[in-house]
């Protein structure tokens, strides 16, 4: 019988178990990126959901007071989250933009836009802004007859 050799063997368990830490940790620290993403994510999605409410709020009080439509009108020119043009002096709106700056992070009132188009077709912009990220936004189409 042939002696062993334990000289060769020495260490051996030691970089077993420091490699086996090192995939362990590597596996907690992707988790805690998934975790971080998921919890980014379903936060915009909360943000996604209350945009779409405050969307169809206006439409709903546009439905009601079809007779005033135009007065809904609020920065009908230039591009989604960057609006201009004449602000609506309806009170409805005044009390839905205090609604969606209250409500959506980074959202004031001269980003969010109401076009009435031809055959009464409306378009409801809602931006909002989280941190330095750029704007996010929420656009609803809905034509209102009456």
């Amino acid at each position: 019988m042939l002696p062993i050799n334990h000289g060769l063997e020495r260490g051996s368990m030691l970089l077993e178990a420091l490699l086996s830490v090192l995939i362990f940790s590597a596996g907690i620290m992707a988790f805690v990126g998934m975790q971080a993403t998921a919890i980014r994510d379903t936060a915009e999605a909360k943000y996604r959901a209350d945009a779409s409410f405050l969307a169809n709020q206006i439409i709903g009080r546009m439905w009601v007071d079809r007779a005033n439509l135009a007065s809904y009108a609020h920065r009908p020119g230039g591009q989604v989250c960057n609006p201009n043009g004449t602000v609506s002096g309806n009170a409805n709106v005044s009390t839905w933009l205090a609604s969606v700056a209250g409500t959506l992070p980074g959202a004031v009132a001269t980003s969010q836009q109401i076009v009435i188009g031809a055959n009464n077709v409306v378009t409801v912009s809602v931006c909002w802004r989280r941190g330095a990220a750029p704007p996010h936004n929420l656009v609803v189409t809905a034509q209102i007859q009456g």
